[in-house]
């Protein structure tokens, strides 16, 4: 007993040496020092924003804004934007989607994509009164401009072209060519976007950097970091809904049997509940842990720094919220029942619609493979829904990368930069046909009390935001464009 003691101790020794080693190992990776950008104030592009919001470009399911609205748009653009409309080529694709080309003085170069969409989600009926300012008034009052489409997405399609503009007034020519993609229905699946993205392939057009809109520089979201995080969506999760039928006989409610349709539909959600997908920490989550895991306290690092001991740990306390489970499992949400037509009658048909959001690694037709055996009855019908999607390969963190990098780190000195992963949809996903660097970076700031502005109520861009977004641009040309 002595010696196994002994051997306890020393195995428990050799443990605690392991981990304070990889956890002294575990150090913030380096960034360099660069120099700040310069932002400035300009009351002329903050009216010019709020005036695209008071143009509705409303997508809804049951289509995308009317070819008036969008015109009125466009018209908006070209008053606001006379230099990019006299020097760059734009093209009308799918009909409201605009794709503007900027040679550049090396046109052999392959060129840098920026990427935005023109529409915006509904406001709910019923909601109006609880907007601080009317959704669609385009005001500018304490510090921001309020407006449905002000975050997303209207505020990165309007500071690109004021880049733009800026850069052309300022006589600056790309070496690479620069082309802007803005899609007039990504809320409601992209269309425009895969036009746009099939016309560039059409054309053996490859851009070498593509962003879009998607994530942002974080400010209290991750736990246990103080400073600002920037994250950058190098993957982006898939979409799937499944159909969940069952039939019974019906009847009158007075003499009910076992075989309930609704009953049936019940059981099976439960099981669909109760066996969730499992959680993992792949790329691109566990790169974010690995840029931001240095700078947290002790404890935390120590996790991080041993996930070959500690990975379920992690996971589980991840899974705890949920907006972090999000990033480490593909999701299971009900999101649909129809069943029934009068209280004393039996329903002879139930359905109900669960979404998935399809984490890296899984595909759509894996997800329906999971429902089928989780449901386990094969009275329940289990089909895929027209339009799922798979998730997005993961863009390397290669030169491209590298060049978003230097000019986040331009933009906001104090962040630490990580990729991540996309938990919602972007038109992004349809250039992966030309494109494998393709990164999700909305330049702007989000902390927790933002998160439920955006397809939410009193959406607002602070004004330092936007100014800041312009400049972040401007950098990017010169970064990804100019050398």
């Amino acid at each position: 007993m002595r010696r196994l003691g002994r051997l306890l101790v020393v195995v428990l020794v050799i443990l605690i040496a392991i981990i304070g080693i990889n956890t002294a190992r575990f150090k913030p990776v380096a960034q360099p020092e660069l120099p700040p950008i310069t932002v400035r104030d300009d009351p002329a592009a903050v009216a010019r924003l709020a005036e695209a919001i008071r143009i509705p470009t409303v997508s809804k399911e049951t289509g995308a804004a009317d070819a008036a609205t969008l015109g009125a748009l466009h018209a908006l653009l070209e008053r606001s934007f006379p230099l990019v409309h006299a020097r760059l080529t734009r093209e009308k694709v799918a009909g409201s989607s605009l794709l503007y080309t900027w040679t550049g003085t090396d046109p052999s170069l392959p060129p840098l994509l920026l990427l935005a969409h023109q529409d915006v989600v509904p406001v709910e009926t019923g909601s109006e009164a609880r907007w601080t300012h009317p959704p669609f008034a385009g005001v500018v009052a304490d510090g921001s401009v309020w407006g449905r489409g002000s975050k997303d997405d209207k505020g990165m399609l309007m500071s690109v072209l004021e880049s733009v503009e800026r850069k052309l007034a300022a006589g600056w020519q790309p070496k690479r060519t620069v082309i802007l993609a803005f899609g007039h229905d990504e809320e409601i699946g992209g269309t425009g976007a895969e036009a746009m993205a099939e016309l560039l392939k059409s054309r053996n057009i490859h851009p070498w950097l593509v962003i879009d809109e998607g994530l942002a520089v974080t400010q209290g979201l991750l736990q246990g970091v103080s400073a600002p995080v920037a994250l950058i969506g190098t993957a982006e999760k898939g979409s799937v809904g499944i159909e969940l039928i069952t039939q019974a006989p019906g009847g009158h409610s007075s003499t009910p049997s076992d075989d309930n349709a609704i009953v049936h539909l019940s059981r099976a959600i439960d099981r669909l509940a109760a066996n969730p997908f499992p959680a993992r920490l792949d790329q691109p989550i566990a790169g974010t842990f690995e840029r931001v895991g240095p700078h947290m306290n002790l404890g935390m690092r120590a996790a991080l720094a041993n996930l070959w001991l500690t990975k379920r740990l992690v996971l589980s306390q991840l899974l705890k919220i949920p907006s972090q489970a999000a990033s480490v499992r593909t999701t299971t949400a009900v999101t649909i029942i129809d069943a029934g037509t009068k209280a004393n009658v039996l329903p002879q048909t139930a359905r109900a619609v669960v979404n998935h959001r399809i984490l890296p690694g899984e595909t759509v037709a894996s997800v329906l493979a999971h429902d089928i055996k989780a449901v386990n009855d094969p009275s329940v019908t289990i089909r895929v829904i027209a339009g799922g999607r798979d998730p997005t390969a993961v863009s390397p963190q290669g030169p491209a990368f590298a060049v978003l990098e230097r000019a986040i780190g331009r933009a906001y000195p104090k962040a630490i930069i990580a990729p991540s992963l996309t938990v919602a949809g972007t038109d992004s996903r349809h250039y992966g046909i030309v494109s494998n660097a393709i990164y999700r970076f909305s330049p702007m700031t989000i902390r927790p009390r933002d998160l439920e502005q955006i397809h939410g109520n009193d959406e607002h861009m602070p004004i330092s935001d936007y100014m800041r977004a312009i400049a972040f641009y401007e950098t990017m040309l010169e970064e990804g464009a100019g050398k």
